[in-house]
């Protein structure tokens, strides 16, 4: 079983390299909130539509002090194509070796078409300037996850 995180937590030291293959991490981002949220693939359906509600809301997010990072198991290349084809202005991570990806229970059993199945399990955190977890959500829905996270933030 994933071991999940809750709030309160502290969140996981994360450096990975993002599309141009430049190690980013979540301490640049002490000081912040940062939501960081975990995805399957890069330029499927569904995290496509995730990837471009975020950007869509990114202005209102970066107003309320709230950065974003994406990340997936995606080697950085193929992170660049997604980024330059839906116009995405936030880093995406990589994480190929899904070493992150277990540290934050974003990786583990799930359920897909009615099979359990290994894989990446859609989730969002955020992250408050001290690096504690505020905010721990597992098995998101990609279709208007955005809308509901910018509700319960009040956003």
């Amino acid at each position: 079983m994933t071991t999940r995180l809750a709030v309160g937590d502290q969140a996981p030291d994360l450096t990975l390299p993002d599309a141009d293959d430049k190690p980013v991490s979540l301490a640049d981002y002490r000081g912040r909130k940062v939501i960081v949220y975990f995805y399957p693939a890069a330029s499927t359906p569904g995290c496509t539509k995730q990837a471009c509600d975020f950007r869509d809301n990114l202005g209102e997010l970066n107003g309320s002090g709230i950065d974003v990072l994406g990340v997936s198991p995606d080697k950085p290349a193929k992170l660049a194509k997604f980024r330059e084809k839906e116009g995405l202005t936030f880093p995406l991570l990589s994480d190929p070796d899904k070493k992150a990806l277990q540290e934050w229970g974003a990786f583990g059993e799930k359920t897909m078409y009615g099979k359990t199945v290994t894989g990446v399990i859609r989730s969002t955190f955020l992250v408050d300037e001290e690096g504690r977890i505020e905010a721990a959500m597992y098995n998101v829905r990609a279709t208007g996850h955005v809308a509901k996270l910018r509700k319960d933030l009040e956003i």
